[in-house]
């Protein structure tokens, strides 16, 4: 049974309000399903959730640790409108080719919704035929942004690249309480490019200054005399200096920084949230602040500590969760959440909608709101150098909007912004 666009309308309403004002009273909106919505049909003996990973092949290794928060989900969770999930595997096998065949074969299986896969390549090769046969899908850990572009049906609870210049630019202006920030960027560096964007817009509109960008300079990647570039930075006077640098790079150009006496804070991400850095970086690592996506340290909501708990009592109390296991148990955890909701797995597009307005749901990785555009607007967690280790200095919570505000004032139910 297909629903009506008026009627979808008012059941996603319904949606967001029991989802944002978290009513008490869930009857109401289980009345208003049960009224409007024929489940006559509804027999199916468990909630089939898909499961699209690379599970052989050069990518296993990383598709297991994203089934390894998923599984994890499940044994906390195994149940979705009070039946049993059941977990459906298709193996991509790390190979474009069968993953074209093995995404056909999942939607054959009309699972509910369906998690995955590592490896953008594999999830673009999936996009169509996902969007075709209106399955809602949560890819896990990849960032391209073409992913979900387009595609009202694929979604993410991972933040993409760009988003971490967001984030850092937050930081900077209000812990830090930079009026000023310098640049060093990679030459012909196409995501450095746009790390750069969004940390200057956000700067800029942080910091209110128009001409808070002081200095931007470029350098080659695999260089090791920095010396040219870093003596425009330390003339520009700026007290933070965004690098989107790798390891070795940001590591090299830290160390030379240290030694011209510059003592700005260099703004880094992810790709140094790693031991060899801080190895390769020495003393100078204490000049490093870099945004990473989850932080086991870190308890930023209750299912963070519940996730954590689950984790070591499976794995071992010293047992440290990957980010890659955090962000499978989020997607398992929103995809559970949004079939709650909607109390039924025959319609796809209502389940969009459901997902679509997923409001600051609480994370093992931080708290997640999703939109119409698939990607999340989330925490992010901002680590400092302390004594050789890296540690939490700073948590980066979204400024997110209501989506009843947006309904209330012009009418459009898809729109959630920054």
């Amino acid at each position: 049974m297909r629903l009506g666009l008026r009627l979808k309308i008012a059941i996603s309403t319904a949606i967001i309000a029991v989802t944002l004002l978290s009513l008490t009273a869930c009857d109401t909106y289980d009345a208003f399903y049960r009224e409007f919505v024929d489940k006559s049909e509804e027999t199916y003996e468990t909630v089939k959730i898909g499961v699209f990973e690379p599970l052989s092949g050069a990518d296993k290794e990383f598709g297991e640790l994203e089934i390894k928060g998923i599984e994890l989900g499940r044994e906390v969770f195994p149940t979705c409108m009070k039946k049993n999930v059941e977990l459906i595997y298709a193996d991509n096998k790390s190979d474009i080719y069968v993953a074209e065949e093995a995404i056909q074969e999942l939607i054959k299986k009309k699972p509910a919704i369906i998690l995955g896969s590592y490896g953008n390549v594999y999830s673009l090769v999936a996009g169509k035929y996902i969007e075709e046969a209106q399955i809602p899908t949560i890819a896990v850990t990849n960032k391209n942004p073409l992913v979900t572009s387009n595609n009202p049906y694929y979604f993410r609870v991972c933040f993409i690249d760009s988003y971490q210049g967001v984030a850092l630019a937050k930081y900077a202006v209000e812990s830090i309480g930079a009026a000023s920030a310098a640049v060093m960027r990679p030459r012909n560096d196409d995501l450095a490019a746009a790390l750069v964007s969004a940390f200057e817009d956000k700067f800029v509109l942080d910091s209110t200054n128009p001409s808070a960008i002081v200095k931007t300079v470029e350098y080659t990647a695999g260089d090791t005399d920095f010396s040219s570039q870093l003596s425009q930075i330390k003339q520009s006077g700026a007290p933070v200096v965004f690098l989107p640098a790798n390891e070795t790079d940001g590591a090299a150009i830290l160390v030379q920084a240290k030694e011209m006496g510059i003592n700005a804070v260099f703004l880094g991400t992810e790709a140094w949230d790693t031991e060899s850095f801080i190895e390769k970086a020495g003393d100078a690592a204490k000049l490093a602040v870099f945004s990473t996506v989850y932080d086991a340290e870190t308890s930023v909501n209750s299912t963070t500590e519940l996730f954590l708990r689950a984790y070591r009592e499976k794995y071992g109390e010293d047992a440290v969760p990957e980010p890659e296991a955090a962000l499978g148990f989020d997607a398992y955890m929103i995809a559970v959440a949004a079939l709650d909701k909607i109390g039924t797995v025959r319609d796809g597009d209502l389940l969009r909608l459901s997902l679509q307005y997923t409001f600051q749901h609480p994370g093992a990785s931080g708290n997640i709101t999703l939109g119409a555009g698939g990607d999340p607007m989330k925490t992010v967690i901002i680590k400092g150098i302390i004594n050789g280790q890296a540690h939490n200095i700073y948590t980066m919570e979204p400024a997110v909007v209501n989506p009843l505000d947006i309904i209330g004032q012009t009418g459009d139910i898809g729109a959630v912004q920054e």
